[in-house]
Protein backbone atom coordinates (compact mmCIF):
# COMPACT_ATOMS: atom_id res chain seq x y z
CA UNK A 1 0.00 0.00 0.00
CA UNK A 2 2.21 3.12 -1.33
CA UNK A 3 1.30 6.68 -2.07
CA UNK A 4 1.27 7.56 -5.56
CA UNK A 5 4.28 9.78 -5.12
CA UNK A 6 8.07 10.48 -6.71
CA UNK A 7 11.29 11.36 -5.95
CA UNK A 8 12.53 14.54 -8.03
CA UNK A 9 15.42 15.71 -8.97
CA UNK A 10 16.61 19.15 -10.72
CA UNK A 11 19.86 18.28 -12.37
CA UNK A 12 22.24 18.97 -15.52
CA UNK A 13 24.51 16.31 -16.75
CA UNK A 14 27.40 17.58 -15.07
CA UNK A 15 26.04 16.71 -11.94
CA UNK A 16 26.29 13.27 -12.04
CA UNK A 17 28.66 12.22 -9.67
CA UNK A 18 27.58 14.85 -6.90
CA UNK A 19 24.22 13.65 -7.69
CA UNK A 20 25.38 9.46 -7.37
CA UNK A 21 25.91 9.91 -3.43
CA UNK A 22 22.79 11.43 -2.73
CA UNK A 23 20.93 8.74 -5.05
CA UNK A 24 23.22 5.67 -2.58
CA UNK A 25 22.23 7.71 0.43
CA UNK A 26 18.26 7.49 -0.33
CA UNK A 27 18.19 4.10 -1.46
CA UNK A 28 20.33 2.38 1.20
CA UNK A 29 18.44 4.86 3.82
CA UNK A 30 15.06 4.24 2.41
CA UNK A 31 13.67 3.73 -0.84
CA UNK A 32 15.62 0.16 -1.21
CA UNK A 33 12.66 -0.74 0.98
CA UNK A 34 9.86 1.18 -1.01
CA UNK A 35 10.84 1.57 -5.00
CA UNK A 36 9.51 5.03 -5.31
CA UNK A 37 9.75 5.72 -8.79
CA UNK A 38 12.52 9.38 -9.77
CA UNK A 39 11.81 11.87 -12.01
CA UNK A 40 14.82 13.99 -13.29
CA UNK A 41 14.09 17.45 -14.95
CA UNK A 42 16.86 19.03 -17.13
CA UNK A 43 16.30 22.31 -19.10
CA UNK A 44 18.23 20.27 -21.93
CA UNK A 45 18.42 16.47 -22.80
CA UNK A 46 19.93 14.32 -20.60
CA UNK A 47 22.95 12.45 -21.66
CA UNK A 48 22.92 8.07 -22.20
CA UNK A 49 25.49 7.85 -19.59
CA UNK A 50 23.42 10.04 -16.70
CA UNK A 51 20.42 7.85 -17.35
CA UNK A 52 22.11 4.53 -17.77
CA UNK A 53 24.08 5.23 -14.26
CA UNK A 54 20.67 6.57 -12.00
CA UNK A 55 18.77 3.81 -13.32
CA UNK A 56 21.29 1.15 -12.29
CA UNK A 57 21.00 3.24 -8.77
CA UNK A 58 17.32 3.30 -8.66
CA UNK A 59 15.28 0.70 -7.07
CA UNK A 60 12.14 2.31 -8.48
CA UNK A 61 11.02 3.54 -12.31
CA UNK A 62 13.57 6.26 -13.64
CA UNK A 63 12.01 9.01 -15.52
CA UNK A 64 13.59 11.21 -17.55
CA UNK A 65 11.95 14.84 -18.85
CA UNK A 66 13.20 18.16 -20.34
CA UNK A 67 11.51 21.48 -19.07
CA UNK A 68 9.98 23.43 -22.05
CA UNK A 69 10.94 26.78 -22.59
CA UNK A 70 7.36 27.74 -21.34
CA UNK A 71 8.54 26.97 -18.08
CA UNK A 72 12.38 27.98 -17.95
CA UNK A 73 12.95 31.32 -19.34
CA UNK A 74 11.44 34.57 -19.47
CA UNK A 75 7.78 35.16 -19.63
CA UNK A 76 7.20 37.88 -22.71
CA UNK A 77 5.95 40.66 -19.74
CA UNK A 78 9.42 40.83 -18.14
CA UNK A 79 11.24 43.73 -19.29
CA UNK A 80 14.91 42.03 -19.90
CA UNK A 81 16.87 44.84 -19.90
CA UNK A 82 15.51 45.86 -16.66
CA UNK A 83 16.22 42.41 -15.39
CA UNK A 84 19.98 42.73 -17.15
CA UNK A 85 20.46 45.56 -14.80
CA UNK A 86 19.45 44.46 -11.99
CA UNK A 87 21.48 41.20 -12.01
CA UNK A 88 24.43 43.81 -12.29
CA UNK A 89 23.90 46.13 -9.38
CA UNK A 90 23.05 43.01 -7.20
CA UNK A 91 26.06 41.24 -8.86
CA UNK A 92 28.04 44.15 -8.26
CA UNK A 93 26.99 44.44 -4.28
CA UNK A 94 27.68 40.60 -4.14
CA UNK A 95 24.65 38.69 -3.27
CA UNK A 96 24.94 35.45 -3.71
CA UNK A 97 23.72 34.15 -7.10
CA UNK A 98 23.33 37.54 -7.55
CA UNK A 99 24.05 38.04 -11.17
CA UNK A 100 23.10 34.34 -11.92
CA UNK A 101 20.03 34.38 -14.41
CA UNK A 102 20.07 30.16 -14.56
CA UNK A 103 19.46 30.27 -11.07
CA UNK A 104 16.70 32.65 -11.43
CA UNK A 105 15.10 30.63 -13.74
CA UNK A 106 15.50 27.31 -11.48
CA UNK A 107 13.68 29.46 -8.86
CA UNK A 108 10.67 30.42 -10.98
CA UNK A 109 10.66 27.08 -12.55
CA UNK A 110 10.73 25.71 -8.78
CA UNK A 111 8.14 28.03 -7.89
CA UNK A 112 5.42 27.70 -10.34
CA UNK A 113 6.28 24.74 -12.95
CA UNK A 114 7.76 21.31 -11.55
CA UNK A 115 4.22 20.33 -10.11
CA UNK A 116 2.50 20.93 -13.86
CA UNK A 117 5.28 19.51 -15.82
CA UNK A 118 3.71 16.49 -17.93
CA UNK A 119 6.14 14.35 -16.22
CA UNK A 120 5.14 15.39 -12.63
CA UNK A 121 1.09 15.16 -13.24
CA UNK A 122 0.86 11.67 -12.83
CA UNK A 123 2.06 11.77 -9.05
CA UNK A 124 0.06 13.33 -5.89
CA UNK A 125 3.57 13.63 -3.52
CA UNK A 126 7.21 14.28 -4.16
CA UNK A 127 10.51 14.36 -2.29
CA UNK A 128 12.76 16.63 -3.97
CA UNK A 129 16.44 15.37 -3.80
CA UNK A 130 19.68 17.79 -4.73
CA UNK A 131 23.61 16.83 -5.82
CA UNK A 132 25.51 17.04 -2.67
CA UNK A 133 23.46 15.93 -0.05
CA UNK A 134 23.25 13.49 2.55
CA UNK A 135 20.34 11.17 4.69
CA UNK A 136 22.21 10.53 7.54
CA UNK A 137 19.88 7.99 9.54
CA UNK A 138 17.60 5.30 8.47
CA UNK A 139 14.40 5.90 7.58
CA UNK A 140 12.13 3.58 8.83
CA UNK A 141 8.73 4.07 7.68
CA UNK A 142 6.77 5.58 4.91
CA UNK A 143 7.49 9.18 4.70
CA UNK A 144 4.97 9.80 1.85
CA UNK A 145 2.14 7.37 3.32
CA UNK A 146 3.13 9.35 6.88
CA UNK A 147 2.10 12.71 5.36
CA UNK A 148 -0.99 11.18 3.61
CA UNK A 149 -2.09 9.24 6.79
CA UNK A 150 -1.59 12.36 8.85
CA UNK A 151 -3.64 14.84 6.78
CA UNK A 152 -0.15 16.43 6.31
CA UNK A 153 0.52 18.60 3.27
CA UNK A 154 3.96 20.38 3.74
CA UNK A 155 6.80 18.48 5.34
CA UNK A 156 11.13 20.24 6.05
CA UNK A 157 14.12 19.95 8.07
CA UNK A 158 16.15 22.81 8.05
CA UNK A 159 15.12 26.16 8.19
CA UNK A 160 16.49 29.72 8.59
CA UNK A 161 16.75 33.41 7.35
CA UNK A 162 16.17 34.60 4.03
CA UNK A 163 18.92 37.40 2.47
CA UNK A 164 16.73 40.70 2.77
CA UNK A 165 18.62 41.57 -0.17
CA UNK A 166 17.30 38.79 -2.34
CA UNK A 167 13.47 39.66 -2.13
CA UNK A 168 13.14 43.34 -1.48
CA UNK A 169 9.64 43.55 -2.45
CA UNK A 170 8.31 40.23 -1.45
CA UNK A 171 6.60 40.48 1.40
CA UNK A 172 4.67 43.87 0.09
CA UNK A 173 3.30 41.96 -2.75
CA UNK A 174 2.24 38.88 -0.48
CA UNK A 175 0.40 41.39 1.28
CA UNK A 176 -1.38 43.23 -1.63
CA UNK A 177 -2.19 39.75 -2.46
CA UNK A 178 -3.91 38.17 0.63
CA UNK A 179 -5.82 41.93 0.95
CA UNK A 180 -7.13 41.52 -2.74
CA UNK A 181 -7.76 37.67 -2.10
CA UNK A 182 -8.54 36.96 1.98
CA UNK A 183 -10.58 33.95 1.07
CA UNK A 184 -7.25 32.03 0.86
CA UNK A 185 -6.12 32.62 4.05
CA UNK A 186 -6.24 30.27 6.24
CA UNK A 187 -7.88 30.36 9.58
CA UNK A 188 -5.77 28.90 11.94
CA UNK A 189 -2.26 29.18 9.82
CA UNK A 190 1.24 29.47 10.84
CA UNK A 191 1.67 33.31 10.30
CA UNK A 192 3.49 33.50 13.16
CA UNK A 193 6.25 31.39 12.07
CA UNK A 194 6.33 34.06 9.25
CA UNK A 195 6.34 37.75 11.34
CA UNK A 196 6.53 38.83 15.32
CA UNK A 197 4.02 41.53 14.22
CA UNK A 198 0.90 39.68 12.99
CA UNK A 199 1.80 40.37 9.29
CA UNK A 200 3.28 43.74 9.46
CA UNK A 201 6.86 42.92 8.47
CA UNK A 202 8.32 39.36 7.39
CA UNK A 203 10.99 38.05 9.49
CA UNK A 204 12.54 36.30 6.74
CA UNK A 205 12.08 33.16 8.37
CA UNK A 206 11.38 29.90 5.61
CA UNK A 207 11.93 26.68 4.78
CA UNK A 208 15.18 24.87 3.00
CA UNK A 209 13.20 23.69 -0.22
CA UNK A 210 15.92 21.67 -1.49
CA UNK A 211 14.41 19.01 1.64
CA UNK A 212 10.92 19.20 0.95
CA UNK A 213 8.35 16.49 0.96
CA UNK A 214 4.74 17.76 -0.07
CA UNK A 215 1.97 17.52 -1.52
CA UNK A 216 1.14 18.56 -5.49
CA UNK A 217 -2.54 18.91 -4.82
CA UNK A 218 -2.02 22.14 -2.56
CA UNK A 219 0.64 23.63 -5.17
CA UNK A 220 -1.84 22.80 -7.58
CA UNK A 221 -4.73 24.27 -5.77
CA UNK A 222 -6.69 27.68 -6.84
CA UNK A 223 -4.65 29.76 -3.40
CA UNK A 224 -1.12 28.37 -4.39
CA UNK A 225 -1.63 28.85 -8.66
CA UNK A 226 -3.47 32.31 -8.21
CA UNK A 227 -0.21 33.36 -5.64
CA UNK A 228 2.32 32.15 -7.94
CA UNK A 229 0.85 34.11 -11.50
CA UNK A 230 0.70 37.56 -8.74
CA UNK A 231 4.16 37.36 -8.44
CA UNK A 232 5.31 36.51 -11.25
CA UNK A 233 3.44 39.40 -12.78
CA UNK A 234 5.08 41.86 -10.17
CA UNK A 235 8.74 40.73 -12.09
CA UNK A 236 10.46 40.06 -8.54
CA UNK A 237 11.77 36.56 -9.93
CA UNK A 238 13.71 38.45 -12.18
CA UNK A 239 13.93 42.47 -11.06
CA UNK A 240 14.60 41.09 -7.52
CA UNK A 241 16.62 37.26 -6.73
CA UNK A 242 13.26 35.52 -5.16
CA UNK A 243 14.03 31.84 -4.64
CA UNK A 244 11.47 29.45 -4.49
CA UNK A 245 12.14 28.56 -0.30
CA UNK A 246 10.42 31.72 1.02
CA UNK A 247 7.47 31.17 -1.77
CA UNK A 248 7.17 27.86 -1.11
CA UNK A 249 7.68 28.48 2.58
CA UNK A 250 5.33 31.92 2.82
CA UNK A 251 2.43 30.17 1.19
CA UNK A 252 2.38 26.62 2.92
CA UNK A 253 2.40 28.98 6.43
CA UNK A 254 -0.59 31.30 5.52
CA UNK A 255 -2.95 28.99 2.72
CA UNK A 256 -2.63 25.74 4.88
CA UNK A 257 -4.03 25.12 8.92
CA UNK A 258 -1.03 24.74 10.57
CA UNK A 259 -1.31 21.60 11.42
CA UNK A 260 -0.18 20.65 7.67
CA UNK A 261 3.12 21.80 7.97
CA UNK A 262 5.06 19.17 9.32
CA UNK A 263 9.33 19.28 11.02
CA UNK A 264 10.87 15.66 9.98
CA UNK A 265 13.11 15.79 13.37
CA UNK A 266 13.89 12.35 12.76
CA UNK A 267 15.45 12.97 9.58
CA UNK A 268 18.99 13.35 9.19
CA UNK A 269 19.98 15.27 6.33
CA UNK A 270 22.82 17.51 5.31
CA UNK A 271 23.12 20.31 2.23
CA UNK A 272 25.93 22.23 2.23
CA UNK A 273 26.75 24.38 4.33
CA UNK A 274 24.10 23.13 6.96
CA UNK A 275 23.30 19.87 8.27
CA UNK A 276 20.04 18.49 10.47
CA UNK A 277 20.69 15.71 12.72
CA UNK A 278 17.72 14.59 15.21
CA UNK A 279 18.44 15.62 18.74
CA UNK A 280 16.72 13.00 20.61
CA UNK A 281 19.61 10.47 21.20
CA UNK A 282 17.47 7.78 21.23
CA UNK A 283 16.02 8.33 17.93
CA UNK A 284 20.20 8.95 16.56
CA UNK A 285 20.64 5.04 17.77
CA UNK A 286 17.48 3.63 16.40
CA UNK A 287 17.74 4.96 12.75
CA UNK A 288 21.82 4.40 12.88
CA UNK A 289 22.50 7.82 12.50
CA UNK A 290 26.09 9.13 11.16
CA UNK A 291 25.80 12.63 12.23
CA UNK A 292 27.66 14.58 14.77
CA UNK A 293 25.06 16.07 17.15
CA UNK A 294 27.16 18.75 17.34
CA UNK A 295 26.54 19.88 14.06
CA UNK A 296 22.76 20.36 14.51
CA UNK A 297 21.64 23.57 13.10
CA UNK A 298 18.38 23.50 13.66
CA UNK A 299 18.96 24.81 17.86
CA UNK A 300 21.81 27.68 16.26
CA UNK A 301 21.08 31.30 16.16
CA UNK A 302 20.55 31.50 12.22
CA UNK A 303 17.93 28.45 12.36
CA UNK A 304 14.16 28.96 12.04
CA UNK A 305 13.06 25.94 13.63
CA UNK A 306 13.00 27.58 17.32
CA UNK A 307 10.46 29.61 15.79
CA UNK A 308 8.78 26.96 14.27
CA UNK A 309 8.14 25.23 17.34
CA UNK A 310 6.88 28.27 19.07
CA UNK A 311 4.36 29.09 16.78
CA UNK A 312 3.01 25.90 16.13
CA UNK A 313 2.85 25.76 20.37
CA UNK A 314 4.87 22.04 20.13
CA UNK A 315 7.39 21.14 22.84
CA UNK A 316 10.54 20.86 21.43
CA UNK A 317 12.88 17.67 21.64
CA UNK A 318 14.25 16.38 24.57
CA UNK A 319 18.20 17.90 24.37
CA UNK A 320 17.30 21.26 22.20
CA UNK A 321 18.78 23.53 25.10
CA UNK A 322 22.49 21.65 24.54
CA UNK A 323 22.37 22.38 20.96
CA UNK A 324 21.68 25.96 20.68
Amino acid sequence: DRANATFVTLARNSDLYSLIPSIQDVEDRFNKKYHYDWVFLNDEEFSDEFKKVTTELISGTTKYAVIPPSMWGYPDFIDQTKADEARKAMGAKGIIYGDNLSYRHMCRFESGFFWRHPVMLDYRWYWRVEPDTKLFCDVNYDLFKYMEDNNKSYGFTISMYEYKATIETLWETTKNFTKENPQFVAKDNLMKFLSSNNGEDYNLCHFWSNFEVADMDFWRGEAYTKYFDYLDRSGGFFYERWGDAPVHSIAASLFLPRDKVHHFEDVGYYHPPYTHCPTDVKIRLDRKCSCNPQDNFAWQGYSCTKNYYDSQGYEKPAGWENQS
